[in-house]
């Protein structure tokens, strides 16, 4: 057996998987994007007027979320323009003012929260997706693709010895 042959097969075919995991993971990427998939950046969560009446009635705000996703680093801005006081967990903001709070690791929040009816708003702090998880996926998808390629390969069309007389 000719080992510098199996040797370009193996390469070839390793190549071929990864280029084959990078075509598929990228394509995922670019349909999932959620959001892991943006940097950090500060995000506005606007209490409108009259929401304090609407929670008493047992009322939901419509613009108001049950729950937001962010990721690490993000700055979560509560601005109050409703007439009463209201309260996001450590957030404590007065009519007609914000206040801020920096989401600074990964974590599933439960906070206290005075302008939901169910007293109660789920913060999902998530690691975003950096370039090296991105890659991670490629080799996880590509390397095992291009063994099973390489041992396809030699087995469908095994190099033949050569006959030396």
């Amino acid at each position: 057996m000719d080992w510098k042959i199996v040797a370009r097969r193996v390469a070839l075919s390793i190549l071929v998987g990864v280029v084959f995991g990078f075509v598929l993971s990228e394509v995922g990427f670019h349909f999932q994007k959620n959001v892991e998939t943006r940097p950090p950046e500060q995000v506005e969560l606007v209490i409108p007027a009259g929401t304090a009446e609407r929670v008493a009635q047992g009322q939901s705000t419509p613009s108001l979320p049950a729950e937001m996703k962010f990721v690490v680093g993000d700055t979560l801005v509560v601005k109050n323009e409703d007439l009463t006081t209201h309260q996001l967990g450590p957030l404590v903001v007065p009519p007609g003012s914000s206040a801020s709070l920096v989401l600074d690791q990964e974590q599933n929040y439960a906070f206290q929260c005075s302008f939901q009816p169910t007293k109660y708003l789920g913060l999902d702090v998530q690691e975003p997706l950096t370039i090296t998880t991105r890659l991670t996926g490629v080799l996880f998808g590509g390397l095992p693709m291009g063994a099973l390629l390489a041992v396809y390969s030699l087995v469908a069309w095994p190099i033949k010895k050569e006959v030396r007389e």
